[in-house]
């Protein structure tokens, strides 16, 4: 009998931080992670020739399923989602990109969406404002959680949402 340890937020951080070094080196990137509480930024990129240099925030989640996904009222038929914070509506630049990790519990497997930072914000920025014009009168108070959804193509959304289609295993780092 395996008994599962209990892992905390910070060792799922740290795994899909080292998960996204390992596919950049062996991409070719040259690429270290920030210490300390660098903010924003998780991991400086460099091309391997050199000529651009990126910012990486990762998010990651550790979930049971690799690809269920969910199913909401609200936000549709999606694939995984992020816990964000209102800061993320205004942090955005050409060179700043989000790596959304998911750990596959079950399986131990990752998958990898490389998005731009302005679609992040854009989306996180909708998403919340949806969430608190749709909501019965009273029911839901302002804060500052957000989350950030993947979803699939051909789906419909109540918001614009990226898909899965667009931004997996996207190290061309592409808008």
């Amino acid at each position: 009998m395996s008994t599962r340890l209990k892992l905390d937020k910070n060792n799922v951080s740290l795994a899909g931080e080292f998960a996204v070094l390992s596919q950049l080196a062996i991409r070719g990137f040259i690429a270290n992670m920030t210490l300390g509480h660098t903010k924003g930024i998780d991991i400086l990129v460099a091309e391997p020739n050199g000529d651009r240099m990126l910012k990486l925030e990762v998010k990651t989640n550790y979930r049971s399923t690799r690809s269920g996904g969910s199913k909401s009222k609200d936000w549709g038929n999606f694939v995984s989602g992020w816990m964000m914070s209102e800061k993320h509506e205004r942090m955005k630049g050409p060179r700043l990109f989000y790596c959304f990790v998911n750990i596959n519990e079950d399986r131990k497997s990752f998958r990898f969406f490389i998005v731009p930072s302005a679609i992040v914000a854009d989306y996180v920025e909708r998403q919340h404002k949806y969430w608190l014009a749709n909501a019965a009168k009273g029911k839901r108070k302002d804060n500052l959680l957000r989350q950030f959804r993947l979803g699939r193509d051909g789906e419909e959304y109540a918001i614009p949402t990226p898909t899965i289609e667009q931004y997996e295993d996207n190290s061309d780092f592409k808008a």
